[in-house]
C-alpha cells in the first residue's frame, strides 16, 4: 500500500471484515484491571519500570508498540495502561479466532483481526485509523506478530505499524521493551522500558520502508538498553509498578522464619544476596 492514497471501498458482504471500533465498558475495564493486578502479583516477584526510560506524556492519539516475548505481554500492557495512562482509552488487536472464545475482551478494547484473511491488513488499518481519530486513544501493538525471544536480532516487524505511521500525520509512536528475567527470587520479574516519543507530524515525509527501519531500530535500541539494566540486577535503577510475591517459599522460608524468631530478628521473605539491591 503506497503513499496516502485512499483505502479501497469495501462493499458489505458475509466475508467483509468488521471495521467498527469496540465500545469499551468502563466498569468491565476497571474490574478486569483489578483482576489482572491480582493475577500478575501471584505469578511475579514484581513489575518494574526502568527509571531512565520513563513513559512519555501523550497529548494526542498514540501508538505504543512492544516486543512480544511471552503470553504475559497483554496483561503487562494492560497493567501499564491503567497505571500510567489511566484517563485514556486503550485498544489492541487480537486474532479473531482467539477473541471468539472470550467475547468480553471486545468490551475492554480488544478488536478482532482475521489474521488468515487476505484483507487482514486493510481491516487492521481501517480500525486503527478509526481509533486514532480520537485524540484520547492509545493503540497497543506487538508488531512482531508472534512470540519472539528477547535476544533475537535484528527485529522482524510486520508492515502494519510502518503503514500506519506513514498514513497518519498526527500520531505519537512509543516503543516499549519488555522482558521477564529471574534475579534472586523464586519468581520472575517483569521489566519494562519506554523509548522516546516519535511524532509523525515532526518527521520528514518518508516512504513506508524508512518508517519500518526507524521503528524497528527504536524498539531494538530499547530492548538493548533494558537487557543491559536487567543484567546489572540493580533494583535501584527501576521504579516499582506492582509488588508481587517474594521469597523462596516452602520449607526454606519456614527455616528462615524460625531462625529470625529465635534470634529476635524481623523476618523478610525477600531473598537478597547482594546482586540486586532491594527497593
Amino acid at each position: 500500500m503506497a503513499g496516502n492514497a485512499a483505502l479501497p471501498a469495501v462493499r458489505p458482504s458475509n466475508g467483509t471484515p468488521n471495521f467498527a471500533v469496540p465500545r469499551i465498558s468502563p466498569w468491565l475495564w476497571h474490574w478486569f484491571g483489578r483482576y489482572t493486578r491480582r493475577y500478575i502479583a501471584r505469578h511475579f516477584d514484581s513489575v518494574r519500570l526502568l527509571q531512565t526510560a520513563a513513559p512519555p506524556q501523550l497529548s494526542g492519539p498514540g501508538v505504543i508498540y512492544l516486543n512480544h516475548p511471552s503470553w504475559w505481554d497483554p496483561m503487562i500492557a494492560l497493567l501499564l495502561a491503567q497505571q500510567i495512562y489511566p484517563t485514556r482509552r486503550h485498544y489492541a488487536p487480537i486474532d479473531a479466532v482467539g477473541i471468539g472464545q472470550y467475547r468480553f475482551l471486545q468490551k475492554i478494547g480488544f478488536f478482532p483481526i482475521e489474521v488468515d484473511s487476505r484483507r487482514s491488513g486493510l481491516q487492521f488499518l481501517r480500525i486503527a485509523e478509526n481509533i486514532l481519530g480520537d485524540s484520547n486513544a492509545t493503540l497497543w501493538m506487538t508488531p512482531q506478530g508472534a512470540f519472539s525471544d528477547v535476544r533475537v536480532r535484528p527485529l522482524a516487524l510486520r508492515p502494519g505499524l510502518a503503514h500506519l505511521a506513514h498514513r497518519l500525520g498526527q500520531i505519537t509512536l512509543v516503543p516499549l521493551a519488555i522482558e521477564y528475567p529471574y534475579w534472586n527470587q523464586k519468581l520472575p520479574l517483569a521489566l519494562a522500558a519506554f523509548g522516546r516519543a516519535i511524532h509523525t507530524q515532526t518527521q520528514p515525509l518518508q516512504p513506508v520502508e524508512e518508517w519500518h527501519k526507524l521503528l524497528a531500530a527504536e524498539l531494538e535500541s530499547m530492548q538493548n538498553t533494558l537487557a543491559e539494566a536487567a543484567m546489572r540486577r540493580n533494583a535501584e535503577e527501576f521504579s516499582m509498578v506492582l509488588r508481587g510475591r517474594t521469597g523462596i517459599g516452602g520449607m526454606y522460608d519456614v527455616f528462615r522464619r524460625t531462625a529470625a524468631a529465635l534470634t529476635g530478628r524481623t523476618f523478610t521473605s525477600a531473598h537478597h544476596d547482594g546482586a540486586a539491591k532491594p527497593s
